[in-house]
């Protein structure tokens, strides 16, 4: 069952939390809501959910306009952040709340608490009393409490923001498994980019209330709309560089250092800047690339992590790189794109900002 916003917008006095935000999430898709603190996406989970209601735009859900309808009767599943679990009752009474709300027969929650148990691997835990498990085992119970009521939709607010790392990892892979085999369209919310990643199919970028871009997680971190995304995706390097015209297209640092650019066909030739992500690029020695200076190396086990001193147009920067490599603080080296790499360009905002 397919999910659509139309240009929904919604205000708390003079702030526009969000605006004209137009989405539409396929039957059996898995979509993150991806953004700072403050971006809108708790917001729009929310308007999605009836808990808020637009000011203007209208949600459709398998095609019915929901935009009025009380969150009792769009019937989706929420999972929050807070898990929102009773602590005065235990695991089963939890998990079968919704099914009491909905009047569901009492012959048959039992056999519905359990199988929902079953499904995040909870099985012989109805009994227990919610204060006595895990954070993790809190996170499925409320999951399971969600997936009981067999919801359309599944909307889940940054629900593993309260877990460790190592769990959080072990959960999120659970997560993306289990909605998966039970073909639930499903809808996400966090502000960290590794676990949109992870989970989704598509994401959805947001800021200040503005969808900024949506698309699988590769295109997003290989072919960002704008700087925005390109850094709030990923580890990004950003510099000030001129753009030619031709075919291919090259973007030129300085002092001979030209590569192949990635560019959109509007991107006029002129003053741009240029995405260099730490990973795509390679350093060696003098000549034939973009020099720098190390001032600092911090080693990750595989691979070492250099900040570089260069100077691009425009005055100095300091150019994050990921190599394999044994170049010392205060070594000159020269930095290249790895391996036939091309390089994203955006148009240099106006004010000359980098």
């Amino acid at each position: 069952m397919s999910l659509e916003l139309r240009d929904v917008t919604k205000r708390f006095d003079d702030v526009v939390a969000v605006r004209e935000l137009a989405l539409e999430v396929p039957a059996g898709e898995f979509l993150t809501l991806l953004g700072p603190s403050g971006c809108g996406k708790t917001t729009a989970l929310r308007l999605i959910a009836g808990f808020e209601r637009p000011d203007a735009g209208s949600i459709v859900f398998d095609g019915r306009d929901v935009t009025r309808d009380s969150p009792q009767r769009r019937g989706f599943g929420m999972v929050f952040q807070s898990y929102a679990l009773f602590p005065h009752l235990d695991v089963a009474a939890n998990v079968s709340y919704g099914l009491r709300a909905r009047g569901e027969p009492a012959a048959e929650i039992p056999g519905r608490v359990a199988a929902s148990l079953r499904r995040v691997n909870l099985e012989g835990y109805g009994e227990r009393a919610v204060q006595a498990l895990s954070g993790g085992q809190q996170q499925r119970v409320a999951l399971a409490r969600s997936l009981a009521v067999e919801p359309p939709l599944l909307l889940l607010d940054e629900p593993l923001s309260n877990l460790d790392a190592a769990l959080r990892e072990q959960t999120r892979r659970e997560l993306r498994d289990l909605v998966k085999a039970l073909g639930i369209t499903a809808v996400f919310v966090t502000h960290d980019q590794e676990e949109a990643f992870a989970l989704s199919d598509r994401i959805a970028v947001l800021e200040a209330g503005r969808l900024r871009q949506i698309g699988p997680p590769e295109v997003l971190y290989r072919r960002p709309a704008d700087p925005f995304v390109a850094t709030f995706v990923g580890r990004a390097n950003l510099l000030p560089a001129t753009l030619s015209d031709g075919s291919p297209r090259r973007v030129d640092f300085g002092g001979g250092a030209s590569w192949t650019a990635d560019a959109d066909d509007d991107t006029p030739a002129g003053p741009v800047l240029a995405l260099l992500r730490p990973e795509d690029l390679e350093m060696a020695g003098t000549g034939g690339g973009l020099p720098g200076v190390v001032r600092d190396r911090r080693f990750a086990g595989a691979t070492t992590s250099f900040v570089l001193r260069v100077e691009p147009p425009g005055g100095p920067l300091d150019l994050e790189v990921i190599a394999e490599d044994r170049a010392g603080v205060g070594d000159t080296v020269t930095v290249r794109p790895r391996g036939g790499r091309t390089i994203r360009v955006f148009p240099r905002p106006a004010d000359g900002s980098r």
